[in-house]
């Protein structure tokens, strides 16, 4: 089989994009995900072709491909379960991590592999880049499609280092001296327990995660608990060394959530007793305009493909952010992390 390649077309900024090569032996095409992007589609050139076995027989081709091109599509392989899914993310990567801290609703399905978030359908999911919220956060995620909503439910991703080239540099400037500093009231029944986001009944242990992780803690009486922890908003992505947006300030904070929910839980709680927000590092509320700054700049790089059953996608979690529109119908999509 010859050496494959393609095309390099205009970038969207002008810049032509390089040339994707793979080895002679590959049985797996390769594609831009969408115009002017860096993430890519792979897709076998014979049928019945599973991803691990392309991925043991072909080097460091999907690995170099996750860090050249941040987003890697899966499409037309074999279907994978969640046991598949687990076996190609540690072939890759060498392990799968647990979900700590949780900010979501999950359910374990095997192992280390999770349901992805189960927000109601009719909910969408701002994009955001995993556990960005925490000082510690997964390198790489692996999300399979077993079953794709009737309409909509795309898993939207987002070039991070596009993200913050398109904000103001006042704005960068600002959240790049001070952080975010993430705010949680637990205890209201609300949003999730401190027992399911911690995975302990024993406060003690609570006590310590949160001081080896940096985490100011407060318990207020009964099940109540407020946490407080300032990280970053921006880091210098591994694998690139650029500079990328790295940060969940426009998910936590309650303007976020649908006008009529905001409304009544500002009307039941002080904004420090809200289940979840986000400010600035330094404690001072967060400007509407840069809020609506940082959607606009992931409203104009985002990529949503529909899925269809069996794909995986690979997503380098410092270089692409991701999300969920609404959908109807069923859906089920599997999520690992390494």
């Amino acid at each position: 089989m010859t050496n494959q390649t393609t095309a390099a077309p205009k970038g969207r900024f002008g810049s032509s994009r390089k040339s994707i090569s793979v080895s002679k032996d590959s049985l797996v095409r390769v594609d831009p995900l969408a115009e002017g992007s860096r993430a890519v589609m792979c897709a076998p050139t014979v049928a019945g072709l599973d991803a691990r076995e392309w991925l043991s027989s072909s080097g460091d081709t999907l690995a170099r491909l996750r860090a050249e091109h941040g987003a890697v599509l899966l499409r037309g392989f074999t279907p994978l379960d969640a046991a598949g899914l687990a076996e190609l993310a540690t072939a890759l990567t060498g392990g799968l991590r647990d979900y700590d801290n949780r900010s979501t609703p999950r359910q374990r399905v095997d192992g280390n592999v999770f349901t992805s978030t189960e927000y109601p359908p009719d909910q969408t999911i701002p994009a955001h880049n995993e556990m960005s919220y925490t000082a510690s956060w997964p390198s790489t995620l692996f999300l399979t499609c077993l079953v794709p909503a009737a309409e909509g439910g795309e898993t939207p991703v987002a070039d991070s280092a596009r993200v913050h080239s398109r904000l103001p540099a006042e704005t960068r400037e600002r959240f790049e001296r001070d952080g975010v500093m993430y705010v949680r009231n637990f205890g209201h029944g609300l949003d999730l327990s401190w027992q399911e986001v911690f995975q302990t009944e024993d406060r003690d242990e609570v006590d310590a995660y949160c001081a080896n992780n940096g985490i100011q803690v407060e318990w207020l009486g009964g099940e109540r608990l407020r946490t407080r922890h300032v990280v970053q908003a921006t880091i210098t992505s591994r694998a690139t060394g650029e500079r990328v947006w790295f940060n969940q300030a426009h998910l936590f904070h309650v303007s976020s959530l649908p006008e009529g929910v905001r409304r009544e839980l500002l009307e039941s709680f002080a904004e420090d007793e809200l289940p979840r927000n986000a400010m600035y590092g330094d404690g001072s509320p967060l400007d509407p305009e840069h809020l609506a700054q940082i959607r606009a700049a992931y409203d104009a790089e985002e990529i949503a493909l529909p899925w269809r059953t069996g794909d995986v996608m690979i997503v380098d979690n410092e270089q692409f952010s991701h999300g969920r529109r609404p959908y109807s119908g069923a859906r089920k999509v599997l999520v690992a992390m390494a």
